[in-house]
């Protein structure tokens, strides 16, 4: 079993950047794909980046790619969502989650085990 618990959220003006973190309990954490997924009021969810188990490998999100940027520290238990250049399109809920993922599934939302509650980002223009 795994909790995940986000932070980082806020309110910032177009082209700012906001950190999201998202603290992971128990000591499986390293053996889990991470991912980063957003939604917006009236959207489905979609996926914005993804990391592999030691942090080798790192997927994103067309929209995204270029502005963010996934990181983890197993011994911290933790992944990060830097995010730059921000729009008001980012706007939305965004959530982690952990999975047990090949590689061509890491954009799958069915794919992830656990869910954390999510943090809001608002952009303003």
């Amino acid at each position: 079993q795994v909790q995940l618990v986000e932070s980082g959220g806020g309110l910032v003006p177009a082209g700012g950047s906001l950190r999201l973190s998202c603290a992971a309990s128990g000591r499986t954490f390293s053996s889990y794909a991470m991912g980063w997924f957003r939604q917006a009021p009236g959207n489905e969810r979609e996926f914005v980046a993804a990391i592999s188990e030691n942090g080798s490998r790192t997927y994103y999100e067309d929209s995204v790619k270029g502005r963010v940027t996934i990181s983890r520290d197993n011994a911290k238990n933790t992944v990060y969502l830097q995010m730059n250049s921000l729009k008001p399109e980012d706007t939305a809920a965004y959530y982690c989650a952990a999975g047990s993922i090949i590689v061509d599934h890491v954009k799958f939302a069915y794919e992830y085990d656990y869910w954390g509650q999510g943090t809001q980002v608002t952009v303003s223009s």
